[in-house]
């Protein structure tokens, strides 16, 4: 004979379901945030890699140091060409590039090319050079939309008005504007090599510095270029 529940028993039941839910909700937020860290991780070993394996330097190039592939991370008003006038979102993406133009923004050909997608560049969007609505474009490196990223900080050994990292033939990180020559001493203001721990964090909500459920804090090292979540 089959027996029935008893309405105590079912209470319990979506008692015991209410609890879990409210335990697991608050966790998958948090994974949202550290997939997003993960992902950035990822594309910045890609990119340190692209500077190993493709060394910019010219001799017959006066600025070729100027070129070297870095990662930009951008606050972008990312319209479509579907978007009515003055609706335009601003965002947060980065983009991956070499910068052959030397202007420190990327053009089409400059851009780094999706290694699982040769269709798709690796960028979230940047200005009129690729819009929002634009297949060739991942839309993943748009953290905003895609991760709920609100803000992020760069601070420790990284400029904080200077939302870059570029790597030079042997992998080592530097943050900075490359102006006047490939590495520029510290009496000039401007150090171009990391002399101490990058610290990039991404946010939702405010940046505060500090790792938190709303903030993953990510670690490039000097010299090595070792990157980690901390």
């Amino acid at each position: 004979m089959k027996k029935a529940f008893t309405m105590i028993e079912v209470v319990f039941v979506l008692i015991v379901i209410g609890i879990l839910a409210a335990v697991i909700m608050p966790e998958l937020k948090s994974n949202k945030l550290r997939e997003a860290a993960i992902q950035v991780v990822s594309h910045i070993r890609y990119t340190q890699h692209l500077a190993m394996v493709d060394d910019k330097y010219d001799s017959l190039n006066p600025n070729w140091y100027r070129e070297r592939w870095r990662i930009r991370f951008k606050k972008e008003l990312l319209y479509s060409n579907l978007s009515p006038a003055g609706t335009y979102p601003k965002i947060w993406a980065y983009s991956i590039f070499g910068d052959t133009s030397h202007d420190r923004n990327p053009n089409l050909s400059e851009m780094a090319k999706n290694p699982l997608n040769k269709n798709q560049y690796m960028s979230g969007g940047y200005n009129d050079t690729l819009h929002l609505n634009d297949s060739r474009s991942m839309k993943e490196m748009r953290l905003g939309p895609s991760y709920g990223i609100d803000d992020i900080l760069f601070s420790g050994g990284c400029r904080s008005n200077i939302t870059y990292i570029y790597f030079d033939h042997l992998g080592r990180p530097s943050n900075s504007i490359i102006k006047n020559a490939p590495y520029e001493s510290a009496t000039t203001g401007w150090h171009k090599l990391l002399t101490s721990e990058c610290k990039i964090s991404l946010c939702k909500g405010s940046c505060t510095g500090t790792s938190s459920d709303t903030e993953v804090i990510i670690s490039i090292h000097p010299e090595t270029g070792y990157v980690q979540i901390l």
